[in-house]
């Protein structure tokens, strides 16, 4: 039996998933999981990359023991964020992208090449924290002399493991800097940031071998989570989807991008599947609900904050994609300062968060919809955030969608999925 091993790591956690064909049905098993985060060092927000690292050796060992026979296996992660090379060499630290060190560089950028020129030319959505501005950053920092390279997380990852170096299409288009027409690094954006261009080299597709480790091929899936995450959806046609996580990633398949004025001014991102767009939009996700419950009930089961949250009658809302709520220190005091009067009791956090998230998921897609010229039945969500009923049911009423929750692992199934092409 061919056995294939998935390794999905998010913003706060990461698992190792092994999957198989049994009676014409894809089965999974998750063999090892493990906790991730930012940490502060500096008056910055980094990742330990070689934390995660250990964390997936470790795995793929334990992975091992349980199940001799896997042949191949690939990592997906969140995207933009990158560790830049000297050689074999890292230049450290790797930022997180909810740093704020981008913050005085944008303009910059913006001077250089106007917004409306880069989204026209690459099609995605305005995010301070875009690789594109990240490495303006490094620029200015004098952090890219002497560099060789750099690679997105999941392709360091990988790199560590087989020793080849190599940039995934899926995950370079979530960095502003892939020209939407012809789906490579567009050379114009490059030469007018003054980029080293070397470190642009051409991308590899889903699907394709990278090399080996201790015998097991390692593949290239779409190793931005949410590319994968589509490719785990067995959808009924083509129709909405939300990938819910820390972050909620609402869009639609298209044959080909839409930069138009309109998806502009929505801030509507177009970013790689395998064989189609993926015309999205990045909204905050269950990031609220997770910071909440950090500081207000760590101890607290979710099903009784969401009980909670349903009997209370706290109705002002927010602006979930207000930048307040990216990475403030208290996650309370950011609501409070956006709301009339602060809730009376927890619960009305909670149930302010969920509701402001519904009507999020509502503006977005009616968004969608007048930029795509269709409309859609359906919205499937997939994720972690898929498991909230309540939630679900808001999102249901807000959006007038029949919403099909699949509290499944979509990523896992999607980078499963890519291996298993690979030997068709």
């Amino acid at each position: 039996m061919n056995r294939y091993l998935a390794i999905d790591i998010g913003a706060s956690s990461g698992r190792h998933i092994a999957g198989w064909m049994e009676d014409g049905q894809l089965k999974t098993e998750e063999v090892y999981r493990f906790p991730n985060g930012v940490n502060e060092q500096d008056g910055h927000l980094i990742w330990d990359i070689q934390a995660l690292l250990g964390h997936v050796r470790e795995g793929i060992r334990q992975a091992r023991e349980r199940y001799p026979d896997i042949g191949s296996l690939s990592i997906d992660t969140w995207g933009v964020d990158y560790v830049l090379m000297k050689g074999d060499e890292e230049v450290l630290p790797a930022y997180a992208y909810r740093d704020s060190r981008t913050e005085d560089v944008i303009p910059e950028v913006h001077a250089r090449i106007p917004f409306s020129t880069l989204y026209r030319r690459t099609g995605i959505q305005f995010q301070p924290f875009n690789t594109l501005y990240q490495l303006a950053a490094d620029q200015r920092a004098g952090r890219l002399e002497g560099v060789t390279d750099f690679l997105m997380i999941p392709c360091w990852l990988m790199y560590k493991l087989c020793g080849e170096k190599a940039h995934e299409y899926t995950n370079a288009t979530t960095g502003g800097m892939v020209n939407a027409e012809t789906g490579e690094y567009d050379r114009e954006i490059i030469s007018a940031l003054g980029m080293p261009e070397h470190l642009f080299p051409k991308l590899r597709q889903p699907g394709e071998i990278l090399g080996e480790y201790e015998g097991m091929k390692v593949v290239l899936c779409a190793t931005h989570d949410t590319g994968s995450a589509v490719e785990g959806i067995l959808m009924h046609g083509n129709e909405l989807y939300i990938s819910s996580g820390t972050w909620s990633l609402l869009g639609v398949k298209t044959p080909k991008p839409i930069t138009d004025e309109g998806s502009q001014a929505a801030n509507y991102s177009n970013e790689g599947g395998v064989g189609y767009n993926r015309y999205q939009k990045n909204l905050m996700g269950m990031w609220l609900v997770n910071r909440l419950r950090a500081e207000l009930c760590p101890e607290k089961p979710w099903d009784e904050i969401t009980a909670e949250a349903e009997e209370k009658h706290f109705d002002h809302l927010v602006d979930v994609n207000d930048e307040i709520f990216l990475a403030p220190e208290s996650m309370k005091a950011a609501f409070d300062a956006k709301l009339p009067h602060p809730p009376k009791c927890t619960g009305g956090y909670f149930r302010c968060a969920y509701r402001s998230l519904a009507q999020g998921y509502r503006q977005a897609i009616e968004e969608l919809e007048r930029n795509t010229g269709k409309r859609y039945s359906s919205l499937y969500i997939v994720g972690g955030g898929a498991k909230n009923a309540f939630l679900n049911r808001l999102t249901e009423e807000a959006t007038g969608k029949r919403v099909i929750a699949l509290p499944i692992e979509a990523t896992a199934l999607g980078n499963l999925r890519i291996q298993m092409k690979t030997e068709e």
